[in-house]
């Protein structure tokens, strides 16, 4: 995965995320997701490609435990949310959903530097500054269920809970 990165601080929570000013539109993902990350960076959704990367500090996602909040990071077209660590409930939401959540060391990543993430293989490469970051690969069973959209999906297709 290649894309540029968008850099948040620490306890970015999950109103900055799904404003809850906005929590109408909840039933219209979509139109939700044009809001995503506005209370963090208003010019967030607009500025954004798909594939791009939310890139943060400590604690992402902290707060109530919306699923609106990964749902509308995924439909924006983000290829993965890399922070040094989320809040548990945000990253299960996360995983469950089929959003890509990786735990690294952040701090050498800067605005609108190109990434490119290979989750097999454990690493990311800053391809802006040359830094390569070790991330903790994930489990086979975990990367399944990603690529078959999350974990409902993975159910859907596979008939059960078989991984």
């Amino acid at each position: 995965m290649r894309g540029k990165a968008f850099k948040f601080g620490d306890n970015i929570s999950t109103d900055h995320i799904a404003p809850g000013r906005l929590f109408h539109l909840r039933s219209n993902l979509e139109e939700f997701s044009k809001h995503v990350l506005e209370d963090a960076d208003p010019e967030f959704a607009t500025r954004m490609s798909r594939g791009d990367f939310v890139v943060a500090g400590n604690n992402f996602g902290l707060g109530s435990s919306r699923e609106h909040a990964p749902q509308i990071i995924k439909i924006a077209g983000v290829g993965a949310v890399i922070a040094k660590s989320f809040a548990r409930i945000f990253y299960r939401n996360a995983i469950n959903i089929g959003l890509l959540a990786i735990e690294c060391d952040t701090d050498g990543i800067d605005a609108g530097d190109e990434l490119e993430l290979d989750v097999e293989k454990g690493v990311l490469t800053d391809l802006t500054n040359g830094a390569i970051i070790p991330i903790e690969p994930l489990p086979p069973v975990m990367i399944k269920m990603l690529n078959d959209g999350g974990l409902v999906e993975h159910i859907k297709k596979n008939g059960d809970f078989n991984l």
